[in-house]
């Protein structure tokens, strides 16, 4: 690990706006009392890399509370350094693995699940590791509110049409569904958020992909 990388990793376990792996056990079904100390709605960012679009929502959406989820903490560093600079106190983030989520959350305590732009592990013995295979929904199902919206943002179109094909296959709600967003009648002032990785894509204009479903 290169020095800057230790350093970043060093520096997040100060942060009061990051909890790692086994940290976060504490919170489950607590998030609102003992984290944030409000009532208001909790909002997943999933592979967040290093927070831009979780931070950018927090500051669009100051009635909610965001927690962006990764497992690499020299990526947390740039998002949580930034939401403490500026004093964003609806945003947190928790360095685990997403395959344990439903470690970290209770029944009913997330309001909305975000995944943008994950590695679409491509290769068939991947699958598993595709964040809308089954075995994730499984997971979500289990912390994610009734009704509760998933979005996916992704450049991938396989992923995209992975994802539609399960939607397809567990009966799920679809509510939105766009092969080139930027072009579409469903862009807003969330989805318009562009991470660094976003904004290259577009310069090669690359189409971006929106889907946006639930369980019920």
């Amino acid at each position: 690990m290169g020095k800057d990388k230790l350093r970043r990793f060093t520096e997040i376990s100060t942060f009061k706006n990051v909890l790692q792996l086994t940290e976060g056990h504490a919170l489950k079904g607590n998030w609102l009392a003992k984290h944030f100390k409000n009532n208001h709605p909790v909002v997943l960012e999933l592979a967040c890399g290093k927070g831009e679009y979780t931070v950018e929502m927090a500051r669009l959406c100051p009635q909610k509370n965001f927690i962006g989820v990764d497992y690499k903490g020299n990526r947390i560093w740039r998002g949580a350094k930034t939401a403490l600079e500026e004093g964003i106190n609806n945003v947190s983030f928790l360095r685990i693995q997403i395959e344990n989520i439903a470690e970290y959350f209770t029944v009913n305590e997330v309001s909305e699940i975000w995944i943008t732009f994950p590695d679409p592990q491509p290769q068939l013995g991947r699958e598993k590791k595709r964040l809308t295979s089954p075995r994730f929904l499984d997971q979500y199902r289990q912390i994610l509110q009734p009704g509760g919206f998933i979005h996916l943002k992704t450049d991938n179109d396989d992923l995209y049409t992975y994802t539609l094909e399960k939607i397809a296959a567990q009966n799920l709600k679809l509510y939105v569904s766009t092969n080139d967003l930027y072009h579409s009648e469903y862009d807003n002032e969330i989805l318009s958020i562009k991470t660094y990785y976003e904004k290259k894509y577009l310069s090669n204009n690359k189409n971006i992909n929106y889907v946006k479903f639930s369980f019920e």
